[in-house]
């Protein structure tokens, strides 16, 4: 199932949830979709809102509250968790805002904040300005650049097969890579 397909038939609730966890894309594809009338402009935006509001409240309350669970620990050993930390400690209020909008730091940086002394009740604030700008700007992306965005998966809809092998074939790639690299790690250790 693709993501068109999700927000044609779940319509908001897909959005919610998908703004949460995918982010960029699932908020952009869903300006689209309210570009083409298949949803109103504002309820997409308050809803792709609120789904990215609510999980990194979600992701605050696991580093805020099980620090020392797996899963937290398991993040906490991410280069990306260091980074966001020493980002964090440079400018809390800034980095607070601004994390959702760089790439890498979407999931890290609310358990990171979580383990800080940034007291819940400023993080919700922030996070609700900052998930609002959020989804005001890549809803309204995906909305006003609709046309060509809709003009360009349907060039690439028309070329599905050659798609699929092409991502086939660099996940291949890929996975042959970390392979050989873990294989090679492990060789000199």
């Amino acid at each position: 199932m693709t993501i068109e397909s999700l927000v044609a038939q779940y319509g908001l609730p897909a959005i919610f949830l998908g703004a949460g966890f995918e982010g960029e894309t699932v908020a952009i594809l869903a300006g689209v979709a309210a570009h083409a009338g298949t949803l109103g402009y504002w309820p997409t935006v308050l809803v792709a809102g609120l789904g990215s509001f609510t999980a990194d409240q979600i992701f605050f309350v696991c580093g805020r509250f099980f620090r020392h669970a797996q899963f937290v620990r398991r993040i906490s050993a991410r280069p990306f968790f260091a980074k966001a930390l020493n980002a964090f400690e440079k400018r809390p209020l800034l980095f607070t805002f601004g994390f959702r909008f760089v790439y890498g730091f979407r999931t890290v940086s609310p358990i990171a904040i979580g383990t800080t002394q940034l007291p819940t009740l400023r993080f919700v604030l922030i996070n609700v300005a900052a998930a609002t700008t959020w989804a005001l700007v890549f809803v309204s992306a995906g909305f006003w650049f609709g046309h060509g965005i809709e003009t360009i998966f349907g060039h690439l809809r028309s070329h599905h097969r050659l798609l699929v092998f092409i991502v086939g074939a660099l996940l291949l790639v890929g996975t042959l890579a970390l392979w050989a690299r873990h294989r090679w790690t492990l060789v000199r250790s």
